[in-house]
């Protein structure tokens, strides 16, 4: 039977390589990294049970260092850097229209209910409520 030393060394190559055919975010290569280093723990003695429960808690916490450090932060808003559109239709009082915003066609709806915005008028993003953007007229904003 094989030793656990190799079967570890085995264990941790292969998942190493699967992340580099099936990328998982990491979650393969820190379990491989895993399981090469309890490879070299299973030469100290250590009973399987014991291997498989250091295994276990250092690919949990390389994930979660890995996952911590790597990903991006998340903004609260995706409306942040660019907020000026232009009306593509007219935005009834009260109602909606579309407006040209970041290379994209969007509902609009003014954020004042008794205006109206003409079209191919620039217009300010306020916020967004799901699909529909609030908007404000440009030269209501300057007056």
């Amino acid at each position: 039977m094989p030793s656990f030393t190799l079967i570890w060394l085995l264990a941790g190559a292969v998942l190493c390589l699967v992340e580099l055919f099936l990328p998982s975010a990491f979650v393969a290569f820190m379990m491989g990294i895993s399981a090469l280093v309890v490879a070299v723990l299973s030469q100290l003695g250590l009973g399987i049970w014991l291997q498989v429960v250091v295994w276990l808690l250092l690919s949990i916490s390389l994930v979660l260092l890995t996952r911590r450090f790597l990903q991006p932060r998340r903004r609260k808003s995706k409306i942040q850097d660019a907020v000026i559109g232009e009306t593509l239709t007219a935005i009834p009082a009260g109602q909606t229209g579309r407006v040209l915003y970041e290379g994209n066609s969007w509902r609009a709806k003014c954020d004042d209910d008794k205006l109206s915005v003409a079209p191919q008028q620039t217009v300010y993003v306020v916020r967004r409520e799901g699909t529909t953007l609030i908007v404000m007229p440009e030269n209501v904003l300057h007056s």
